[in-house]
């Protein structure tokens, strides 16, 4: 006989758009017995009527409804727009919701209204989890990188639930794992966010300085990225570049890049990974000047009137053939294999920065293995990276560690090449040059920042440190001896 608890779904989903509604027919083909509500009901008939047969889907027409069809411990997943539409689904999912229960926010949050949100929540016993999702409407139906923050409690329920829909990495390994507490889950997946924005501008200025500067056509670029992504380079992103470019309109017969107006567009998760970089002063050079890449783009009338001014620049064109265009498409993997390794390097700092400053014990080892399949990130390097940090090599920087270290030392020479010929060309490459300027200042033993602060000294006496001597120092900078004085021990 089938008791009640035996009737009830096991998990809920809130949110029937592309996302959602993937998610929701993951859970249910693994077994799973899924609640589904949405807003609008008609969605959800749609949805059933489309999907109602690929599993144990109980439909709901009230949120009150959705709630009393979940078996307890109560467990909803909210797949619905960032923001005021969150905050009223989590307050609707509250007022029917008893100590105990679960909510997890599968949505691209902010992870400043997640500690809020956990907060609240925890005050009225429910446990609230952000979970950041990465893989798009097809990862979400066919497995998923997920990046789970919340109690450890909640962790012990979500736990098989999130493992039977997660990604599979190469060796089996299910690609999601408790990121940490309250905002931790949804600060690892924004900066993931923020990483993918670099590793995109960098594929799309190798892509501009082959098409540019070598005069190639898409096709043969596309089949570039193919021979790339064979190498240390294999990656999704690198993967459906080849696939872009080989690509084909249908009205047209053109190659479909050409097709595609030059803006990128953007969801605010890069300008998050920035904005937040800059208030834990972690430099993330190469995905900040990523995000401006993208703003850059859409500014239509500036760069309409840029057009109009009729600047002189230089030729474009690298009048380079056979050998030596061969030689110098090596060197542009090389550039771009050295600057992707900065910018998660970059990306990593971050999120070690945020979770000394938020409490958040981070396994990076575990973040780079949770990210080897599903996400938008995937690459095989992250095997290196992963070993990187459980090894303890990384611990200060993944630059340090030797495997990463060595790649950057040789591709070093190709990577200076590289952004010279393209500023001798006119070729902006901005992810490329920051990337390289970050490595430089990195090693630098001493840097132009001492010229800085005394200029700041003496226009705000901001006050300097000696580099022979403990303590503040202030010079007298109007005073006709203009004599130094220690502020403090």
């Amino acid at each position: 006989m089938t008791t009640e608890t035996e009737r009830k779904a096991n998990v809920g989903v809130v949110g029937l758009a592309a996302m959602g509604a993937s998610l929701a027919r993951n859970l249910a083909h693994h077994g799973n017995r899924v609640a589904v509500y949405n807003r609008t009901y008609q969605r959800t008939e749609t949805f059933m009527k489309e999907h109602g047969d690929e599993g144990v889907l109980i439909p709901s027409q009230t949120v009150k409804e959705f709630v009393e069809s979940l078996s307890v411990p109560r467990t909803a997943i909210i797949m619905v727009k960032a923001g005021a539409p969150t905050d009223q689904v989590i307050n609707e999912l509250a007022e029917y919701m008893e100590q105990g229960d679960i909510i997890v926010d599968g949505g691209n949050a902010y992870f400043e209204d997640t500690i809020r949100r956990e907060k609240a929540m925890a005050e009225r016993g429910i446990h609230f989890v952000g979970m950041g999702v990465s893989g798009g409407e097809e990862g979400a139906l066919n497995g998923p990188s997920m990046m789970p923050g919340g109690s450890d409690w909640s962790w012990e329920t979500l736990k098989p639930i999130l493992e039977s829909i997660a990604a599979k990495a190469p060796d089996g390994t299910p690609c999601v794992a408790h990121i940490g507490p309250n905002g931790a889950g949804h600060f690892v997946k924004m900066v993931h966010n923020g990483i993918e924005y670099a590793d995109m501008q960098l594929i799309a200025e190798s892509y501009d300085l082959m098409r540019r500067g070598l005069g190639m056509d898409p096709q043969q670029i596309g089949d570039v990225f193919a021979a790339w992504n064979k190498t240390e380079l294999d990656s999704y992103l690198v993967e459906i570049t080849a696939e872009v470019l080989r690509k084909r309109d249908e009205k047209t017969g053109k190659p479909i890049v050409d097709m595609i107006v030059d803006h990128a567009g953007m969801k605010g998760t890069g300008t998050w990974t920035v904005q937040t970089a800059l208030s834990l002063a972690v430099p993330v050079t190469g995905i900040a000047e990523a995000v401006f890449a993208r703003g850059l783009s859409d500014q239509t009338a500036l760069r309409e009137q840029a057009q109009k001014e009729n600047f002189k620049a230089p030729e474009a064109a690298l009048h380079m053939d056979g050998a030596e265009a061969e030689t110098f498409i090596e060197l542009i993997r090389e550039a771009l294999y050295a600057s992707k390794i900065v910018a998660y390097a970059q990306g990593f700092n971050e999120i070690a920065q945020a979770g000394q400053k938020y409490g958040w014990d981070i396994d990076m080892a575990q973040v780079a293995r949770i990210w080897r399949a599903g996400c938008i990130i995937r690459a095989k390097f992250l095997n290196r990276i992963s070993d990187a940090f459980e090894s303890g090599s990384a611990d200060i920087s993944l630059l340090f560690a030797p495997y990463f270290k060595e790649a950057l030392e040789n591709c070093e020479e190709a990577w200076r090449k590289v952004i010279a010929t393209a500023t001798m060309h006119g070729i902006p490459t901005p992810v490329f040059s920051s990337s390289l300027a970050y490595f430089d200042g990195l090693r630098s033993k001493r840097l132009p920042a001492a010229l800085i602060q005394g200029q700041r000294d003496l226009f705000g006496a901001h006050t300097y440190q000696r580099v022979d001597e403990p303590g503040a120092f202030h010079t007298l900078w109007a005073e006709p001896d203009q004599k130094e004085i220690k502020i403090s021990d």
